[in-house]
């Protein structure tokens, strides 16, 4: 079929979509990504003529290159429409330079969303090549190859084999670290609370104790709390001061990549590179009926919360005829964008406010329903009225002792009408009313409770809290996490325990290594300032070499010390205390990619292995024989079965604990719940309070 335009993107979902908006003029093809890269198998860096970088064909890239080649001869003009942002940018140049095209021919197209208004639009207003932004990526690529190809080889030959090094990632292992250290140094401190139920008529409410005479005590220990019990005297509390306040709550500003992968993670439990997975989906087009294939949201990686004024007027008239004029914000500013931000194109949003999550119910599978949703509500919630809330704060008083009860209750529901009616309040308040009161009432303590409390460590971070201080921090690009984290943990540098990063003893090694001989590398406002750099270049405020050389010349002083004095490490095998049962050579403990395991001490002669399990000190309860231990599903999911298996097929998903339920006398289970963990039994319905 004859064609006048050949249009190059990176994915062939993409092309589809792209070449039916077009028309038949146009043929849209797919580069599937990047066509060429440094080689893998050497640095490919020429350090003595201006750090210049030898980029290679990737393997296997051959035959879409030829294709490219062969359609490019036969087209009147080549348009590259890769990604827009500097990734795609670096792949527009690199396909330029395959197919010999004029760098300063206008042939760059570049779209925010992939509808069909949006996408011809783009094709109005093709511009040059930015190569400010190539030069931007060209010199992230370089540092981080430089960095990696210069440590990694050294853990190789100092620690173990298949360890690497990282710009984003040393950074990243030592935050996990570091906050390892933080809890094993933490010294808990005892305190004390003390809640009393009141009631006022028939309606009960709570308060919690204050202080004495106006003034706020806290409770650090028993002697405490009794010095506050003794002055209470009888049931009777009077009611001293009412303060009444409206507050206003302000929505959450549109998504950023960041934000995006925050929320995902704490409202519908997305990892990382689960959020990036369905986003793309949801970029490059979905299938949704009369309508064909259309892009469902704009370009998912972004660091800016900026909404066009198109959008924003189809919001506001969404909002306006569906909760009504008074939920609308109109045309407001949806706020500045924090410094350093890069503006290219906007936060993440549906390319239709109209294309409501119910709408797409039968077009999307689940995970895309699910952050397909986030989005949209997000997005309308960002440019809706705030929400008003009345709040009262009561103080209640008998011999000098003052309690205090808060009470909150929504006057206007502004933008959380959104998360109201689709019924996922997240983190949205949740009313406590208070009762009427008035100044001098008297009201009937019911009970007063004391609790000792102790203060707990800062908690491992998880995916979400991690991301986020990597990005308040500055460290890396939000583009850059899923990778990052995928990395620490299939080096076996650091493991998920219950949804949050542990090290592990090889990635203590590798980070006390990289800390003693490349403290600029792990340290965290070092690389801060470099991206900052990297935007300079960008913005054509920096050369990209003199980035590289100012950061090169002391890392390589750095390097030649750590060569000559870095000491070879050796990760000695623990003693099993148990022989082999095939050759009855001692066991022992030893350290794998997947970390550690049973192995026996005559390999290579004999190669028998065994996993190491974790008892959980309790008789299997369906064979009383064998004993319960932790298991991992292929997907790493833990649950708990019995150690005679396959003989006992014992199994459960909650932890079992060595006590019998008193209503069955079937096992106990301690289950996670919202606010802690409860006991519940595994046959009847009995419950135990929630722990926290």
């Amino acid at each position: 079929m004859a064609f006048k335009y050949l249009v190059i993107v990176e994915s062939p979902a993409k092309a589809k979509t792209i070449e039916k908006y077009l028309g038949k003029n146009y043929k849209v093809v797919a580069s599937v990504g990047h066509l060429r890269d440094l080689p893998k198998s050497r640095m490919a860096i020429d350090f003595d003529n201006n750090y210049e970088p030898e980029y290679i064909s990737i393997r296997g890239k051959g035959p879409i290159i030829k294709e490219l080649r062969k359609n490019a001869k036969k087209a009147q003009k080549v348009y590259l429409a890769s990604d827009p942002d500097r990734e795609g940018e670096a792949i527009a140049w690199h396909l330029a330079h395959l197919l010999d095209l004029d760098l300063n021919d206008e042939n760059r197209v570049v779209f925010n969303e992939i509808t069909k208004d949006a996408v011809k639009a783009a094709f109005k207003e093709p511009r040059k090549i930015n190569l400010d932004l190539v030069d931007a990526q060209q010199a992230r690529r370089i540092l981080d190859r430089i960095v990696g190809y210069s440590i990694s080889p050294l853990l190789w030959k100092k620690v173990k084999k298949g360890l690497s090094a990282g710009r984003v990632q040393s950074v990243t292992l030592k935050m996990i670290i570091d906050r390892e250290k933080e809890i094993k140094a933490f010294v808990p401190e005892e305190y004390w609370s003390i809640t009393g139920n009141f009631l006022k008529g028939r309606k009960k409410f709570k308060a919690a104790f204050y202080g004495i005479n106006d003034k706020k005590m806290d409770l650090k220990n028993t002697e405490d709390v009794q010095q506050v019990l003794k002055k209470l005297d009888g049931d009777q509390f009077e009611i001293t001061d009412i303060v009444k306040k409206e507050r206003k709550r302000n929505p959450a500003k549109p998504f950023t990549t960041s934000s995006l992968q925050q929320e995902a993670a704490r409202k519908i439990n997305f990892r990382t590179r689960k959020t990036m997975m369905v986003a793309q989906q949801l970029y490059e087009g979905i299938p949704i009926g009369k309508e064909g294939t259309v892009g469902l949201i704009t370009y998912m990686r972004t660091d800016s919360t900026r909404l066009s004024d198109t959008v924003k007027t189809e919001a506001a008239k969404y909002i306006t005829e569906t909760y009504g004029a008074e939920f609308s914000a109109g045309m407001k500013a949806d706020g500045k964008n924090k410094s350093g931000s890069q503006d290219a194109h906007e936060a993440i949003r549906p390319s239709s406010i109209y294309r409501t999550p119910e709408s797409l119910a039968k077009y999307l599978d689940k995970d895309q329903m699910k952050l397909y949703s986030l989005i949209w509500s997000r997005t309308v919630a960002s440019l809706m009225t705030p929400a008003v809330l009345d709040t009262m704060r009561v103080s209640l008083n008998q011999n000098g002792v003052t309690f205090v009860a808060n009470g909150s209750k929504i006057k206007f529901p502004g933008f959380m009408k959104v998360y109201i009616e689709g019924k996922d309040d997240g983190k949205e308040e949740k009313e406590n009313i208070l009762p009427d009161l008035a100044l001098g009432e008297m009201v009937k303590s019911v009970d007063i409770e004391p609790k000792q409390h102790f203060t707990q460590p800062p908690a491992r971070y998880t995916e979400a809290t991690l991301v986020k201080t990597l990005e308040e921090n500055g460290v890396g690009r939000p583009s850059t996490y899923a990778p990052t984290l995928e990395t620490i943990q299939r080096r076996y540098y650091v493991k998920l325990a219950q949804k949050r990063f542990e090290p592990t003893e090889l990635g203590e090694i590798v980070n006390d290594l990289t800390v003693e001989y490349f403290p600029q590398i792990v340290n965290m406002k070092f690389t801060a300032e470099m991206e900052t750099e990297l935007d300079n270049v960008a913005l054509a405020k920096e050369k990209w070499v003199d980035v590289i050389d100012s950061f090169y010349q002391p890392f390589k002083v750095e390097l030649e010390k750590a060569e000559v004095e870095m000491e070879k490490v050796q990760i000695k095998d623990e003693p099993a205390g148990f022989d082999c049962e095939l050759c009855g050579s001692p066991m022992v403990v030893k350290l794998g990619r997947f970390g550690k395991f049973y192995a026996c001490s005559n390999f290579p002669e004999c190669r028998h292995t065994l996993a190491i399990v974790k008892e959980i000190g309790m008789k299997c309860p369906t064979c009383h024989e064998g004993e319960v231990i932790e298991r991992k599903t292929k997907k790493n999911r833990l649950f708990y079965g019995c150690s005679r298996y396959p003989e006992c097929e014992f199994t459960s998903w909650d932890k079992p604990i060595p006590r019998d339920c008193p209503k069955c006398n079937h096992f106990l289970v301690e289950k996670k719940v919202k606010g802690g963990k409860q006991v519940i039994c595994s046959h009847c319905d009995y419950k135990e309070e929630i722990q926290k």
